[in-house]
């Protein structure tokens, strides 16, 4: 399998170069060749998550120097689970439990994915690599808990100052050692154009070698792809039927992770995405031109993307515009919204959710009130724990820390301010 940027249909690389190199030389996005199909029977039905992965994603590392160690990486990147419940309120009802990793939140599976393969790449250069992380909010202490003290390696990353949680923010600046946080000054969008830049930086790139780990990464969207796989396969074994799913959505690397599922031939059926109030896309599938803008900061601030970076590879898995508005839709929800979504399913049914997860609960309940009777899964992108602030208000309770995420606020942070322009960031990785 080769690899090609999104804007450059002539120049093909093996995976391998295609995750070292996180973006494109051309600022584009590596996409294969072309989207391998695979046979659901080409599961083993009592396999684990690390085997559904391994099976899912060897079509993606064929003729790579990756891929005999393909099923070492996934079981030593999925360690936990990504259970699928039902949810109280509805038969067919449930949530994608994505949030049991090391640091809370769906971006463990991706990152821990990467640095398993960057630790298995050679490379010629003896200098340390960078791997430049702009962070929403969760992406972050995902890599930093995934390249921690792993040698030859240093992870940068880049957050909105006073855009992120509390506890998300003490995450990100926890880890000392090889890691360090830069507070932007600035929204995530600032943080994304930044770290872009210095990856289409040559000049930059001979004297400190840098590499990515956001979604923009192959190596962190393809491993995404099989807990949507294990999940819908699972189901499917179990009732027959496809399996639907709301995905909370920000940059759309999570959610084009489930498109790739469904197209590469999986039972997953119909996809929503759940936006907050950032409403690029839920404008564009209204039928408005694509108009990314500067992004509003929200209460679910991982969401908080005004100009969604995977944009660029949903349009070259759909290239037919009118195409594409028929498969996917998405929508919008407002912050009073959030938080009256998780203030009634904790009342009415015990289901605490984080704010993120609560935009797709919202869209949830709006099928069921109109009479939809499929089975749908609710994409659970975060322990609510991450977001106190938020949610222990509208609970009237505290939520219980995961042991993971209590160690981690029992440590130390520190974080160091960044303005938000881009030579301000190529002037600190020089120093």
């Amino acid at each position: 399998m080769r690899y090609r940027s999104t804007r450059d249909a002539t120049t093909f690389v093996p995976i391998s170069q295609a995750i070292a190199a996180g973006l494109a030389p051309d600022g584009g996005l590596y996409v294969p060749e072309s989207l391998p199909t695979i046979d659901p029977a080409a599961f083993d039905p009592h396999g684990r998550l690390a085997d559904t992965a391994a099976t899912l994603l060897a079509p993606f590392f064929a003729g790579d120097a990756l891929a005999d160690a393909l099923p070492a990486i996934c079981a030593e990147a999925f360690t936990f689970d990504a259970p699928l419940r039902a949810l109280p309120a509805h038969p067919h009802s449930l949530l994608l439990e994505l949030f049991h990793g090391p640091t809370s939140a769906f971006k463990d599976f991706g990152a821990r994915f990467l640095a398993a393969c960057l630790r298995r790449m050679p490379r010629q250069d003896q200098r340390p690599l960078t791997i430049l992380v702009a962070t929403s909010g969760d992406t972050g202490a995902a890599v930093a808990a995934a390249f921690h003290r792993q040698p030859g390696l240093r992870v940068v990353i880049l957050y909105p100052d006073g855009r992120v949680s509390p506890r998300q923010a003490h995450q990100l600046g926890c880890f000392g050692d090889n890691v360090q946080a830069l507070r932007v000054a600035g929204r995530f969008d600032d943080c994304q154009r930044m770290v872009k830049a210095a990856l289409n930086d040559e000049a930059l790139q001979a004297d400190v070698p840098l590499s990515s780990a956001n979604s923009i990464s192959l190596g962190r969207l393809l491993p995404q792809m099989s807990y949507y796989a294990h999940a819908a396969l699972g189901w499917w074994r179990e009732h027959g039927t496809p399996l639907n799913f709301i995905v909370p959505t920000g940059n759309l690397g999570n959610a084009m992770a489930c498109l790739w599922v469904r197209a590469m031939g999986l039972p997953v059926g119909e996809v929503e995405l759940a936006c907050n109030a950032n409403a690029t896309l839920p404008d564009y599938f209204a039928g408005a031109d694509y108009a990314p803008r500067e992004a509003v900061a929200t209460i679910a601030n991982a969401m908080d993307v005004g100009a969604p970076s995977n944009f660029e590879r949903l349009r070259w898995t759909f290239p037919d515009e009118a195409r594409l508005r028929q498969l996917l839709h998405a929508r919008s929800v407002d912050d009073a919204t959030i938080r009256q979504t998780i203030g009634r399913h904790a009342r009415e049914h015990d289901e605490v959710v984080c704010p993120h997860t609560a935009t797709a609960m919202h869209r949830l309940d709006q099928l069921r009130s109109a009479g939809n009777r499929l089975p749908w899964a609710v994409v659970a992108t975060a322990h609510p724990a991450k977001f106190d602030s938020v949610v222990e208000p509208l609970i009237d309770r505290p939520v219980t820390l995961p042991a993971v995420l209590a160690t981690m606020l029992g440590r130390s942070a520190s974080a160091q301010v960044l303005a938000a322009e881009e030579q301000a960031l190529r002037a600190w990785l020089l120093r």
